[in-house]
């Protein structure tokens, strides 16, 4: 198991670097940081300066270097850069030290923050959304892939095909609009939901309300894709494990049809399952971009839209890492999930 884990974590470096590169190849090549640090009012020696400062005066590979050296938790600072970007750590050293600390994100250009500081005020957003989204789609998805399995050929078989189709057809955001057209303006006075909302709403006289009624339209716009994949996987695997011979053994020594389906045949069905919720919660967590935006749901999504229109690229790079980092470790957690869930696997 150690072995193992250690071989997925080197996998997930190179990963992590490969993203790296291409976040700040990519990103760098956009505008003039010093400006947008500045704006257009800032003088030719101001913006020198700035320029300066973030080692854009430097070439492009000793650029890099700087900025791997800020998202690597192993790094090398001058104790005068540790205190001016205020690094959290352990370091070594005199003048020069070595140190194991928490990725340095750099600064936004637009409110001067730490990245890391901006990000983490909108994380629990995005993963309080994505849990919802994902517990709604997972105890839905598999419990209507079971019941038409079950009742294969049935009308409740058909339905379940026929709905689970137009599921995985419908765009988040084309799914997004509708719910909050029809369900937070339309039928507002009904529902009681609004089109948009965050967590919690600011009342001049009472302070801050928690508003779980805004997660309602949200967190459905985002289950309804993954509830129609983890519908149809459920479905297929369990019509091949209900054909096998350990699940008629079972019937013949007496057990429950209830006991039969959910003691053995799905337990033994959830591999394709586990593979799509691991990956579809990575995926939720990345940000779900237009359905924060479309609800206005204070998120890492939301966050990262805003950024982009203000050309804060620094927030917007934060967040691809933050992203690539989620999908790595649910990936890592969905290998140890198979040998839990199904015996037939094992990690050496």
């Amino acid at each position: 198991m150690l072995s193992f884990l250690t071989r997925k974590i080197a996998y997930g470096v190179l990963v992590l670097l490969g993203v790296v590169i291409v976040v700040f190849f990519l990103f760098q090549g956009f505008g003039d940081p010093a400006r947008l640090v500045l704006g257009q009012s800032g003088d030719s020696t101001t913006i020198k300066n700035i320029r300066k400062e973030l080692a854009l005066d430097q070439p492009k590979w000793k650029q890099f270097l700087y900025y791997l050296n800020d998202v690597s938790p192993v790094s090398v600072y001058s104790k005068s850069d540790i205190e001016k970007k205020q690094l959290k750590g352990f370091f070594w050293g005199s003048s020069t030290k070595v140190g194991i600390k928490l990725p340095y994100l750099r600064r936004s250009y637009q409110s001067k923050k730490d990245v890391s500081q901006v990000l983490l005020e909108a994380l629990p957003g995005t993963i309080l959304l994505a849990v919802a989204a994902m517990l709604l789609a997972t105890i839905l998805g598999i419990l209507l892939g079971v019941l038409a399995a079950v009742k294969q050929n049935t009308w409740m078989d058909t339905s379940s095909v026929f709905a689970s189709v137009l599921g995985i057809s419908a765009p988040s955001f084309f799914m997004g609009i509708v719910l909050a057209y029809l369900f937070g303006f339309v039928l507002s006075e009904y529902t009681g939901l609004h089109m948009t909302g965050s967590l919690f709403s600011m009342d001049p006289f009472t302070g801050r309300q928690l508003q779980l009624r805004n997660l309602i339209l949200p967190a459905i716009t985002l289950g309804i894709r993954p509830l129609a994949i983890i519908t149809q996987l459920t479905r297929s695997a369990m019509l091949d494990i209900l054909d096998q011979d350990y699940i008629r053994t079972a019937y013949a020594k007496g057990l429950t049809q209830k006991a039969v389906i959910f003691r053995h045949a799905l337990r033994n069905a959830l591999n394709p399952v586990i593979t799509a919720i691991t990956g579809w919660f990575a995926e939720l967590l990345a940000g779900a971009f237009f359905v924060e935006y479309i609800f206005g749901w204070k998120g890492i999504g939301k966050v990262t839209v805003d950024a982009l229109e203000k050309l804060d690229f620094p927030v917007v790079m934060g967040s691809v890492l933050i992203t690539a980092t989620f999908f790595i470790l649910v990936n890592i957690l969905a290998d140890l999930l198979y040998g839990i869930v199904d015996p037939r696997v094992r990690v050496g």
